[in-house]
């Protein structure tokens, strides 16, 4: 596909940015030297398998559309050579899509991503997005103040806002002091907290996380996951996390998009997919999640009268409510929602039920064991 065209139009009034952070549309990737060609044949039905055996093609991703709300984070997970990080380097084009459209809200206007010309993809690439990666891709020989700064540097930003700037991030992200170290005077965790801060100092509304956190340390990758929790309270990015951990996709997400195979298994909200698995393969996925941790208690509330009990936000999770009722010595409590409103009563019996997931048997169909690495 030729996206190099200097006078191409980027620009599209289909939609406001505010309900849209970025819309991906019937996106389709094929890896090989005639993808166009190929293209036809998926489109008429061929598998993946197919096209690799009959036609040497491998097909990275088929048919994807997803619609990430802007301010919100995006979690995008699967399996090893299920096309997540591919999926994720189509957003700032550093993958060329074979058909589809990328649009992306960017200085009040939503934008055609594949329709960029290289000056336009460059000034998008530079100011709209920003990217942390797994292995941290810090200059080794420069100071984590010049890493730091090293995105408004290539923006052409003057010396002292840029340093100002990245001073700040760098305190943000619990470094303040660290500022004239090197990357390997410090931690795996501490340098991811220098990628994160660099990706902030850039102030660029759409944050790109390619398995960010999935290098470090259990401890260490949660303390990074609680960060970024709290930093998102008040950048409000939009962000597009990929991770093959569930537990990590449930805890930060506010929407989940599961991938196998190139193609969208599920996706929705934690909720919607520990609730209601679109499939068995989902369901063997799900199988070992703590969902106590993931429900809420508005969820399995009874819509009963007020009980003499205690109270409960409706979105403490049911592990939580479960510690206060057993604390209390309470067999059931009052679910209440915004302005105290009273939604119903959870009891512990359900709470016990509902953290006992049903039945499920492994998928055997399409493994995804046969399918090759992701192309990074």
């Amino acid at each position: 596909m030729d996206n190099t065209n200097e006078n191409s139009t980027q620009v599209t009034n289909t939609e406001s940015t505010n309900t849209v952070g970025i819309e991906i549309r019937n996106l389709t990737k094929i890896f090989g030297p005639e993808p166009e060609r190929c293209l036809e044949y998926v489109r008429q039905g061929m598998n993946k398998k197919a096209l690799r055996e009959k036609h040497g093609h491998i097909l990275g991703l088929h048919n994807i559309n997803i619609k990430m709300k802007p301010g919100a984070i995006q979690v995008i997970m699967g399996l090893s050579g299920s096309g997540k990080s591919t999926l994720l380097r189509h957003i700032n084009r550093l993958i060329e899509p074979t058909a589809g459209q990328i649009l992306a809200g960017a200085e009040g206007q939503q934008v055609d991503v594949t329709a960029m010309s290289t000056k336009e993809l460059r000034e998008f690439r530079q100011k709209q997005t920003a990217m942390v990666f797994q292995k941290f891709a810090l200059f080794p020989h420069l100071t984590i103040q010049e890493n730091t700064e090293y995105g408004l540097k290539i923006q052409g930003v003057k010396p002292k806002v840029r340093a100002d700037t990245a001073v700040k991030w760098i305190e943000r992200v619990g470094l303040k002091g660290y500022e004239d170290s090197y990357p390997n005077q410090l931690s795996g965790g501490m340098q991811q907290r220098v990628g994160l801060a660099r990706a902030l100092t850039n102030d660029a509304p759409i944050l790109l996380m390619d398995e960010a956190f999935s290098a470090l340390d259990p401890l260490i990758r949660t303390d990074m996951q609680s960060v970024l929790l709290d930093i998102q309270q008040e950048v409000e990015k939009t962000m597009v996390f990929i991770t093959h951990d569930l537990d990590e996709a449930l805890r930060i997400g506010d929407q989940i998009a599961i991938l196998r195979a190139g193609k969208i298994a599920q996706q929705g909200t934690g909720q919607q997919i520990v609730l209601q698995p679109a499939n068995e393969y989902i369901a063997s996925f799900i199988r070992d999640v703590n969902r106590g941790r993931v429900i809420y208690s508005r969820i399995i509330a009874q819509p009963l009268p007020a009980i003499d009990g205690p109270t409960v936000d409706a979105t403490l999770v049911i592990e939580e409510t479960a510690r206060l009722l057993s604390a209390e010595g309470k067999e059931a409590a009052n679910v209440i929602g915004p302005k105290g409103r009273h939604l119903g009563v959870i009891t512990m019996p359900d709470i016990i039920a509902a953290m006992v997931p049903p039945h499920a048997d492994p998928d055997d169909e399409d493994d995804d064991d046969d399918e090759p690495e992701e192309k990074k």
